[in-house]
């Protein structure tokens, strides 16, 4: 198996963390991982296949929103969010918290 890959946080670009923050299936995923801190893969459900799934996973960890620890056959998703803030301070608190706006407004 090869590794997975996770950049350090100084190579996190702004505009690929906003691109993975910009699907609302990623964005959902990481509203669920800031109340926990660390959640198996299987888990999710999302009403999406697992290769979808692990697509919306892939583009979150490779932009250093999330991290995956593998234990066995599990994987298991954690949200980056020191890292996160230690390279953009505020970033996150401000993408939770618009996104619950979104979605009070949308109810």
């Amino acid at each position: 198996m090869r590794p997975i890959f996770h950049p350090q946080p100084h190579e996190f670009a702004l505009t690929t963390v906003f691109h993975a923050l910009s699907d609302p299936i990623r964005l959902e995923i990481v509203r669920k991982l800031a109340s926990i801190p660390e959640q198996s893969c299987g888990w999710f459900e999302m009403g999406l296949t697992k290769s979808t799934l692990s697509h919306h996973f892939r583009v979150l960890r490779e932009a250093g929103v999330i991290r995956t620890r593998i234990a066995g056959t599990q994987r298991f998703i954690s949200l980056r969010q020191e890292d996160l803030e230690s390279r953009f301070p505020g970033l996150l608190a401000l993408v939770l918290r618009e996104s619950l706006s979104d979605s009070a407004r949308r109810q």
